[in-house]
């Protein structure tokens, strides 16, 4: 199991629930000859600014491949593996099961189904967390051609309508007029573990509470991640991960930082 001893490095929790309603088993599925999964823990053991990488996850399958990288693996429970359940529930299990303690500790919340990513997205996400002071980081792209501004309402005869205001587009009709707009891409959160256990104090109600008061982002480049959401996703990933091995061997993590992993998996 990956551990830097650093009292600025973060815990990675990788998040890999077993269902999936729109691409059933995509944590596992495989692409370029590895796990789906394969690819977020070594991303996490690769980056520098990550001590201890821990999945959270009810799948056998992905328990196992897991635990083959030296990840530490906890067990989630029913109830926190629905299609209901939130990110922040499983993500907290997962730091209580780890010994997690200290609210100033850093936490990196990387999704299994997310094999493509910019290699150092994590240690800018840590960094800004660090520089800044700030509760949660995360990670977006620009929209590019699906800009806010340019959604509309479609009633049920048809009938267009802006989807704000009063005017359609903005009045705006070439995509270089368009202001800056970022959506998130899936690819990193990092925060506090006080952010992600609800005890910052002005945090906003609502789903995206664990991401405290002060929430800030970094930006990738277009077609930079990957999300697996629909069937066409693990093409798309496949195609990118497949050039990417084709280009070299993938090195395995320096040996000083590689410990023997748990005899036993956390509950």
């Amino acid at each position: 199991m990956l551990s830097r001893p650093s009292d600025h490095a973060a815990v990675a929790i990788v998040l890999a629930r077993a269902g999936s309603r729109g691409v059933p088993g995509k944590n596992t599925a495989p692409l370029a000859g590895r796990p789906c999964i394969a690819w977020t823990i070594e991303h996490a053991l690769r980056s520098s600014s990550v001590r201890r990488v821990v999945v959270s996850t009810d799948s056998p399958a992905a328990a196992e491949a897991s635990e083959q990288l030296g990840a530490q693996v906890v067990r989630r429970p029913p109830e926190l593996a629905s299609d209901t359940a939130t990110v922040d529930a499983a993500a907290r299990h997962a730091c209580d099961a780890a010994g997690l303690d200290d609210d100033h500790a850093r936490v990196v919340i990387l999704y299994a189904n997310v094999p493509v990513r910019p290699s150092d997205l994590t240690d800018r996400a840590v960094r800004l967390l660090d520089e800044s002071g700030c509760d949660s980081v995360q990670s977006y792209q620009p929209s590019g051609k699906h800009h806010p501004w340019w959604t509309a309402r479609l009633g049920d005869d048809g009938a267009v309508s802006p989807w704000q205001g009063q005017l359609l587009n903005h009045g705006v009709y070439r995509r270089q007029d368009l202001p800056p707009a970022f959506v998130p891409d899936g690819g990193v959160i990092a925060l506090t573990l006080a952010a992600l256990r609800l005890r910052v104090p002005g945090a906003p109600a609502g789903p995206h509470a664990f991401f405290g008061a002060d929430r800030r982002g970094v930006i990738n480049p277009p077609g930079s991640v990957v999300d697996i959401d629909e069937p066409i996703d693990l093409i798309v990933a496949d195609a990118v991960l497949s050039g990417r091995t084709a280009a070299g061997p993938i090195q395995s993590p320096p040996p000083s930082h590689t410990h023997p992993r748990p005899a036993a998996r956390q509950p």
